[in-house]
Parts: C-alpha cells; sequence; structure tokens
C-alpha cells in the first residue's frame, strides 16, 4: 500500500504505542540524591499525565498520552523498588557512594562517583554501581589496581 493511502491517525495510533522503558534486572541501589531525583521525575511524570489527560483527551494527541504513562510506570517502580543507600565516609575501600580518583594507562587521570542506575551521568562525574569501571574498582583501595577494558586504572583516591 502507498504511504499516500495510509491515514494519518493510524500513523499516530501506531506512535501512541511506545515500548516501555525497560527495568534493569540489577537492585536498584541509590544515593539519597537518587531518590531525590527519582522522586522529582516520578512527580514530573504525573504531571506529564495528568496534562496529558486534560489537555483534550486521548484523541488530540496519543502519542504524548502514551508517553507519559510509559514514563509514571517507569517512575513509579524504580521509586517503589528504590534502596536507599547512605554513604559510608572515610572508608579505605571503594564501595556505593565512593567518589574515585584513578590514573589510567595512557596517563589520564579521572573522577568518578559510584551511584545508581538512574542517576548516573558519565558526563557530570557519575557512573552506575554495574559498570564496568564502577565493578573494576569496587572494593578496591588506594593504590590497588583494577582492569576496564583490558586496560588498567589505579585508584589514586577514594572520597
Amino acid at each position: 500500500m502507498s504511504v499516500a493511502f495510509t491515514r494519518e491517525e493510524d500513523v499516530e495510533a501506531a506512535a501512541a504505542h511506545l515500548p516501555d522503558r525497560p527495568i534493569s534486572p540489577h537492585a536498584n541501589l541509590v544515593t539519597p540524591e537518587g531518590v531525590a531525583f527519582l522522586e522529582t521525575a516520578l512527580a514530573e511524570a504525573r504531571a506529564a499525565f495528568s496534562k496529558a489527560q486534560t489537555a483534550g483527551g486521548v484523541q488530540v494527541d496519543r502519542t504524548a498520552m502514551a508517553r507519559a504513562a510509559r514514563d509514571l510506570k517507569y517512575f513509579a517502580a524504580r521509586r517503589a523498588s528504590a534502596q536507599v543507600v547512605e554513604t559510608v565516609l572515610g572508608s579505605d575501600r571503594v564501595m556505593f557512594g565512593s567518589t574515585v580518583t584513578f590514573d589510567r594507562d595512557d596517563g589520564r587521570q579521572q573522577t568518578f562517583r559510584i551511584v545508581g542506575e538512574d542517576e548516573a551521568d558519565a558526563a557530570r562525574g557519575m557512573v552506575s554501581h554495574v559498570s564496568p569501571l564502577a565493578r573494576a574498582l569496587l572494593g578496591k583501595a588506594v593504590g590497588d589496581v583494577g582492569s576496564v577494558a583490558g586496560k588498567d586504572v589505579e585508584i589514586l583516591t577514594i572520597a
């Protein structure tokens, strides 16, 4: 069938069937800041859902309604399963919530904080506790070496 013969509402209906956001199979560990992020995201999702419902109903913009419903479902599930882990200050081992500075084989020095999956943002210096980097560093002490993608990283500081 030619594209010219498809109805506009069929295209919109197809767009309204968005797949669910995938839920990680890992424990939903979060920092106190991470739980605050989830609560904010859940409130925003609720607001978007309410707005989509009152903005003329589903017939006006099914895609907005589907997106709002998908996000509401995701953030409700993530907030319900969140396990807040308080950062332990003064630990000599890398753990959830630690900020770790390390040297890479190529001479670069980097610093990342190990956080929950939903709060991870490498551009802001935060990596997920299930990332290869975090897994390579968790449990190690200053001076220890971990291997990430076949490259060594040496821990310089833990905060």
